[in-house]
């Protein structure tokens, strides 16, 4: 049923890849994000706690310089342990933090000089802008539904994404004590499409700003597009929501594989959360920026 429309919105969704080290480990965590161009001119939409790992990926690794730099003073004092303690408390470096991120882009745009990026004040939106490039690599853009009417209850849609980081293109360095990308390896991530029906809609006061759908967003599809079969686009895939069924079972006695054992059992329902075409258009206007609506499938 969809099979066009993947076609269609997959020329100009795209992956960002990042790849993160952090404090207490020497392993390279890989992840994803997804974003999606609105118009020929270098203007992508994704989620905003997408955007603030790129805003603030140069300025967490400078304060972990700092904090390096400050350590290395008390290399040889008794209360090396002590110092590092308070110098990691005032630094906020730990064990739940990365110390290092980098970024890249996937078939975007060629060569782009700088990014502006625009953070939604209260939903999980921003626009980036991919300023003074020389050629884009997407094809296409979206196409925003116009009368949001249609964002009905039971109405059946499709999100795409890049929910696994299957590159390889990156190493840690030890001379430099420091990760960085390669030109070695796989340089891509398969897009990966789920479907859904629009459950409820998520309402702030008296204003609606999300769609919740029946089925999960996958981690690495935030940012992705969420759309009808003809590619018209309804919303932008942002978190999953997590209901708690009830239906718990607290040691309760089973027979497995000829074995009787106890087990405890709490369900929930995972359910996608996704910013309404709504909020993007005004966000979009707001900021003066040119976008596309079209009719929905009715």
């Amino acid at each position: 049923m969809f099979v066009e429309a993947i076609e269609k919105v997959d020329q100009f969704t795209r992956p960002v890849h990042f790849i993160l080290r952090y404090y207490t480990g020497s392993d390279i965590v890989p992840g994803t994000g997804t974003l999606f161009f609105v118009n020929e001119e270098g203007f992508a939409i994704t989620c905003r706690h997408i955007a603030r790992q790129i805003m603030y990926a140069n300025s967490i690794y400078e304060n972990y310089l700092k904090f390096k730099t400050e350590l290395r003073r008390f290399e040889k004092d008794p209360g090396q342990e002590t110092q590092r303690n308070f110098l990691e408390l005032k630094y906020k470096i730990n064990s739940e933090n990365p110390i290092r991120i980098l970024f890249n882009f996937i078939n975007c745009v060629a060569d782009y000089k700088a990014l502006n990026v625009y953070l939604h004040p209260t939903q999980d939106l921003a626009i980036i802008q991919f300023r003074d490039f020389e050629s884009r690599q997407y094809q296409g853009y979206a196409r925003f539904l116009k009368d949001s009417k249609s964002v009905r209850q039971g109405r059946y849609l499709c999100r795409l994404g890049y929910p696994f980081p299957e590159f390889t293109n990156y190493r840690y360095n030890k001379d430099t004590n420091d990760i960085e990308w390669t030109k070695n390896g796989r340089i891509t991530s398969p897009s990966f499409p789920i479907d859904g029906i629009i459950t409820r809609h998520i309402g702030e006061g008296s204003d609606i700003t999300g769609i919740e759908m029946s089925t999960p967003g996958l981690r690495g599809q935030s940012g992705g597009p969420l759309f009808d079969k003809n590619g018209t686009v309804y919303g932008m895939q942002s978190s999953t929501r997590h209901l708690h069924l009830g239906f718990d079972q607290v040691n309760r006695e089973v027979i497995t594989d000829g074995h009787r054992k106890r087990v405890s059992n709490y369900p929930f329902l995972n359910v996608g959360q996704c910013v309404h075409v709504e909020v993007i258009k005004h966000f979009l206007r707001e900021k003066k920026i040119v976008f596309y609506e079209t009719e929905g499938i009715g």
